[in-house]
């Protein structure tokens, strides 16, 4: 996608979230959505503040079956469709040509914008291409902040996972950790190696990593199970999203092992995990914040030519650590389903 065609002043600016749309007058708007293949549709009608002309957004992830995190991106998305006017299709595969090919559905049917992520940057390389020829404003989130300049997208919204991963690593220091395991559930993934191999670059004690399929949780369960059995010398395992890290509960159990569990991102039985003490500590990337933005990113430039970053610098929307010392008020935002 040639960021050029999108005439735009050039100019640094610091990373900053998305200021709030000004109020219009009010009109009824909706949104709709589907499930993890492409899908349009749905009544969810709610009130809206947008009297601008009705858009479409596609949103376009790498959202694998049981996953509940993109549940919490896609909520965001859908609240900023409701205020916008936008017609919001969600659709979803975690293999990258899939993904590709939802996106050149996507183009197909000429949607005012496209909002997607990037955990397989060079499988996306060619389409992205293709919707900056028919004009199609395409922002990223969540995976591809090494990528989205290059790829000529217009503003991306996410976490440094590195920079995550780092800050993991010295928490792990802080706890005392000396051995830890870091557990990838989807082998090719960007974002998740740079997770890995920052928890590497920052902790003093010993890190392995250990692949699992992430869409086949039993498999899961007894590969994490099997490692800790093999291995009494690891006290933590760190995994990459909050479903995995409730099934790693389960394995240190069924293992027998004195491990203690940690991880990136949250949902509302993970929190609830942290406030029982089964979970030490993750790391919160505000997923409803993503999916928020991106879609009303791209209300924003249509309406008003709009930057976020000024279309240089991404917006960060992480890391953030919850722990026992503010996981209550977080609890409490988790139980709608929005952290």
């Amino acid at each position: 996608m040639d960021r050029s065609s999108h005439s735009r002043p050039r100019r640094l600016a610091p990373v900053v979230a998305v200021a709030a749309a000004a109020a219009l007058t009010l009109a009824g708007c909706s949104s709709s959505s589907g499930g993890k293949k492409a899908e349009e549709g749905g009544s969810g009608a709610s009130a809206g503040k947008a009297n601008t002309p009705r858009m479409t957004v596609a949103l376009v992830t790498h959202q694998s079956p049981g996953d509940t995190f993109w549940d919490i991106v896609r909520k965001g998305a859908e609240a900023a469709a409701a205020k916008d006017n936008i017609k919001l299709i969600y659709s979803a595969d975690p293999n990258a040509g899939n993904q590709a090919n939802f996106v050149q559905n996507a183009i197909d049917q000429k949607v005012d914008g496209i909002a997607v992520t990037l955990a397989k940057p060079d499988a996306m390389k060619a389409v992205v291409g293709k919707a900056g020829a028919a004009k199609i404003p395409v922002v990223g989130l969540n995976s591809g902040l090494s990528d989205w300049k290059k790829l000529g997208l217009l503003q991306f919204f996410g976490q440094d996972e590195t920079v995550a991963g780092e800050a993991f690593g010295k928490k792990l220091n802080e706890v005392g950790a000396k051995k830890a395991v870091c557990v990838i559930q989807e082998q090719g993934n960007v974002g998740l190696t740079q997770r890995c191999d920052g928890v590497k670059k920052t902790f003093s004690g010993k890190t392995e990593t250990l692949y699992v399929n992430g869409t086949d949780m039993p498999s899961v369960k007894s590969t994490i199970t099997a490692k800790l059995k093999q291995d009494s010398a690891i006290d933590y395992v760190v995994t990459l999203g909050a479903p995995f890290a409730l099934t790693a509960v389960q394995s240190v159990g069924d293992a027998g092992s004195k491990a203690k569990v940690a991880t990136f991102d949250l949902n509302n039985q993970l929190t609830g995990a942290v406030q029982k003490g089964t979970i030490q500590f993750a790391v919160d990337q505000q997923p409803y914040l993503q999916g928020y933005l991106a879609v009303d990113s791209l209300w924003l430039y249509k309406n008003n030519g709009n930057y976020s970053g000024g279309g240089e610098q991404p917006v960060l929307t992480g890391p953030a650590f919850v722990d026992k010392s503010n996981v209550d008020r977080i609890a409490a935002f988790a139980a709608k389903g929005t952290r």
